[in-house]
């Protein structure tokens, strides 16, 4: 009997950050520079307010993958889901590493936990968490 088993782009990881950058190490290997990597931001004029953070997400593909998929990210605040929904196509060389960006539009109201919920295709869901507080 022989078993099939399909193999997916995958996230490795999901970040909300302020800034990265690119750059070739010896040997010519990739290196990405992630800067001001966090997990709450404070709305500085207070409520209602308008935020759009960068998440940034690592993924993988296999060897035996064509390297294309797309990226669906959805918002949720407070447990409750936000009318805020990123899909974008994604490009990854197989046997390779990639990264997409997602720059949302959050409307706040009030402080909140926030969460990305991120997947590729319809695979499993990386939930990236996001504390928005007062002043």
């Amino acid at each position: 009997m022989h078993t099939t088993y399909f193999r997916f782009v995958e996230i490795i990881t999901a970040l909300f950050l302020e800034h990265f950058e690119m750059r070739q190490a010896e040997g010519g290997s990739a290196r990405l520079d992630l800067n001001g990597v966090h997990f709450s931001l404070t709305a500085l004029e207070g409520f209602p307010t308008t935020i759009q953070p960068h998440l940034m997400v690592l993924l993988r593909c296999p060897e035996d993958h064509q390297g294309f998929a797309a990226l669906e990210v959805t918002f949720e605040a407070n447990g409750t889901p936000m009318d805020v929904r990123n899909v974008q196509p994604v490009t990854v060389e197989p046997g390779k590493f990639g990264y997409n960006l997602v720059q949302a539009t959050l409307e706040m109201s009030a402080p909140a936990a926030v969460e990305a919920h991120c997947r590729i295709d319809n695979g499993p869901v990386t939930k990236v968490p996001l504390t928005i507080s007062a002043p």
